[in-house]
């Protein structure tokens, strides 16, 4: 906006009279008009200007309404003796004499008429000024030049006083407007004597800005902080925030001893750190964090408890077993001691009676004592492949044969691998049988006892392969290198295929053409490693079925809930090193390998009881996950992806859990329900598979490597 010049009323004087003198008595009285908070310029008269002062300085004021206002009975005496009269001009305020443009009014002053609208300020200005000059400041002083503008001293906030002198001028008006303002002003101004002066920048900011909270302003110098700039957003290392001018010069003035204006702590410069946040706002979220941290104790709690529930139901599950073992033992001592009984009434002598019936007593206790201390013994050992290569093991119930894949012996005449039967009724290798073109990784039979093999190999294939005949019968291309498969045992028309992606392939064996669903991985496309099916149990706590797919990251559980629909759940496994997962069907646990790492130098398999917690409401569907029940350690070495197992104990006792142990190349066999080490059963090689079966009523165990197989009899 420009400034508007002020002329200096020496020219009203020139025009001689009374009357001329009187309006310059008038024109006198500054009129205050709002210039934005710009400066105040005053052009006069070096002599004429100051000549004219002195004369319109000693006229007396002649509108009776002025005095009546203006209270003041010694200003009059003082203006008509000539003292001189002494202006305050201040920053923001411009002075205008009506001189130049009309007579001042006669009449009464329309101010009184129009005192509510005093208050109220007009939009088109930018600020707000208020003038307010003390009288002993404009009476009994020596006339001069206009005074420099002074420091303005803070006020508090305008009231309904201060409103009442706020005055907005818009620049353009006429003059007759602006010397009736300043009559106004000048009015108002000698009933508010003790009205301290509001700054014109503070009185803008409250006019123009909405009120800050405390969080937007800077707590050293009470000023919002910014975007950008030097007075940007900055925080220290306790986290309070700060203009970073201010901060930085709070850290610097205070040296080493530095602390945080607001919570004392040690602070430096290199504390200091900008942050880029346009807008910042902090929710109050102490509730929910409380919250959150309530239910994960109560989750950990939970965990807990469910760990316990297993171990405390595998513990109850080996006390059943051992008071069944029990029961029967003392069933079969009652027989025996009854066909003592009978004995001894046909005997002709009363001490051959009780000999026999002690010898009878110890051979039951001998044999309790046999079982429980029953043991592996070493049977027979078959050589597989004389080249090596043998990679994993099968048994089929309905031949009574073990199967061990191995590379064509006759590479030249039949090129690929096959598998090697071996018979358990005579313990010898007896024929080979070709299948795939690449290493066979995983080998499976179903519940029917079919003698259909189910082969996957590196040759992106499946196969099913009739053992009656050894000869394939299906073959299925899977696109992909397969590294595992298995039947579903729910539904034998239903075969699963672990490829190299981290994808598991659905197949119906009715359906010759193609997979008939893909199972796509959730997190990492890893192989999958292994593959096993957990079939439904109504009477069991985890009641569901489906498929444990494992790869080296992880292992995800694909519930089936019908034919052609699965629902996956991420088991929470370890990040990596998962080499292997085996499920014993019965009792619901399954068994993870891991290979040695940073974090645990050693190989390790850990003993898992499948969970499903329970449906919460209609919206929430439940949930299927493992928590750890016991942990075996062996070796530090784990090249191979071995292959190990859990199974029930030969004598009912528990369940067994064998692993193969590439630092002694060993088979090592420990007890479930309390973590044992039972035995440890040599080897020549690293052991890459082991198998459990039972023949005749006799039980065994099969430990396979890359060229031998070697048999275990339980006794």
């Amino acid at each position: 906006m420009e400034a508007m010049e002020v002329d200096s009323p020496g020219e009203v004087q020139r025009g001689g009279g009374q009357r001329a003198v009187n309006a310059a008595a008038v024109a006198n009285e500054p009129h205050v008009i709002s210039d934005s908070g710009s400066s105040t310029e005053v052009d006069e008269d070096d002599d004429e200007d100051n000549e004219g002062r002195r004369t319109a300085a000693r006229a007396p004021p002649r509108l009776p309404a002025t005095w009546a206002f203006s209270q003041r009975a010694v200003g009059g005496s003082a203006a008509a003796q000539g003292a001189p009269i002494r202006r305050r001009l201040r920053q923001g305020l411009r002075v205008h004499y009506p001189s130049q443009t009309a007579a001042p009014s006669r009449g009464f002053p329309d101010f009184l008429l129009r005192a509510p609208a005093a208050s109220v300020a007009e939009p088109e200005s930018g600020s707000t000024t208020e003038v307010s000059d003390s009288e002993d400041e404009e009476v009994g002083r020596e006339e001069g030049p206009p005074a420099a503008p002074g420091p303005v001293d803070p006020a508090p906030p305008a009231g309904p006083r201060v409103n009442a002198l706020v005055q907005h001028t818009r620049p353009q008006e006429a003059g007759p407007t602006n010397s009736r303002t300043a009559a106004d002003g000048e009015r108002k101004e000698s009933q508010n004597q003790n009205v301290q002066p509001v700054p014109v920048a503070s009185a803008s900011v409250q006019s123009s800005q909405p009120e800050e909270g405390e969080g937007d302003i800077c707590s050293i110098c009470f000023e919002a902080w910014t975007t950008a700039g030097e007075h940007r957003l900055s925080a220290l290392r306790c986290g309070h925030l700060f203009g970073f001018t201010c901060i930085q010069r709070w850290v610097k003035a205070q040296g080493p001893s530095a602390k945080c204006p607001q919570c004392n702590k040690k602070a430096k410069r290199s504390d200091i750190v900008l942050l880029y946040a346009p807008k910042l706002r902090a929710l109050d979220n102490s509730e929910q964090e409380s919250l959150k941290k309530s239910l994960e104790q109560e989750q950990s709690l939970r965990r807990k408890a469910e760990l316990e529930s297993a171990q405390y139901k595998l513990k109850l599950q080996v006390v059943t077993n051992k008071y069944g073992q029990a029961q029967q033992e003392l069933q079969e001592l009652r027989t025996l001691m009854a066909q003592a009984g009978r004995s001894s009434l046909s005997s002709s002598s009363s001490s051959s009676s009780s000999a026999s019936s002690s010898l009878l007593l110890l051979g039951v206790s001998q044999r309790a004592g046999g079982s429980r201390t029953a043991q592996y013994g070493f049977s027979k050992a078959v050589l597989v492949s004389q080249a090596g290569g043998s990679r994993v093991l099968s048994y089929c119930g309905a031949l009574s044969c073990l199967l061990a894949s191995q590379p064509s012996p006759h590479a030249t005449l039949v090129p690929g691998c096959g598998v090697k039967k071996v018979s358990v009724v005579n313990m010898k290798a007896s024929q080979y049988v070709p299948i795939h073109s690449k290493q066979i990784r995983g080998l499976s039979f179903n519940r029917q006892n079919d003698s259909l093999l189910l082969s996957a190999a590196l040759d992106n294939t499946i196969k099913l392969t009739s053992l009656l005949t050894n000869t394939v019968v299906q073959t299925y291309n899977a696109g992909k290198p397969v590294w595992s498969c298995c039947w579903c045992l729910d539904n034998s028309n239903y075969v699963y295929a672990g490829l190299s992606n981290g994808s598991v392939l659905v197949y119906d064996t009715r359906d010759t053409s193609t997979h008939i669903q893909e199972l796509q991985p959730l997190r990492s496309r890893c192989p999958v490693a292994s593959l096993c099916y957990v079939p439904r149990a109504a009477s069991s706590p985890f009641p569901c079925g489906g498929v444990i797919a494992g790869s080296l990251e992880g292992a995800c559980f694909w519930e089936q809930v019908n034919e052609t629909t699965y629902r996956p759940h991420v088991l929470p496994l370890e990040s990596a090193g998962c080499t292997d997962i085996q499920v014993e069907t019965e009792s619901r646990h399954c068994l993870v390998t891991y290979r040695p790492g940073r974090s645990n130098p050693s190989l390790r398999c850990v003993l898992m009881a499948l969970t499903r917690t329970p449906q919460q409401d209609s919206s929430q569907l439940p949930s299927c996950s493992c928590s750890p029940v016991q942990t075996f350690g062996a070796g530090s070495s784990c090249k191979l992806l071995t292959k190990n197992a859990v199974f029930r104990s030969p004598d009912g006792g528990g369940t067994l859990v064998c692993a193969g142990d590439e630092a002694s190349n060993s088979t090592m066999v420990w007890d479930a329900s309390s973590g044992s080490l039972l035995q440890k059963l040599p080897a020549d090689l690293p052991v890459l598979d082991i198998s459990p079966f039972s023949v005749n009523g006799e039980h065994f165990l099969a430990s396979l490597t890359e060229k031998m197989l070697k048999l275990y009899r339980w006794e």
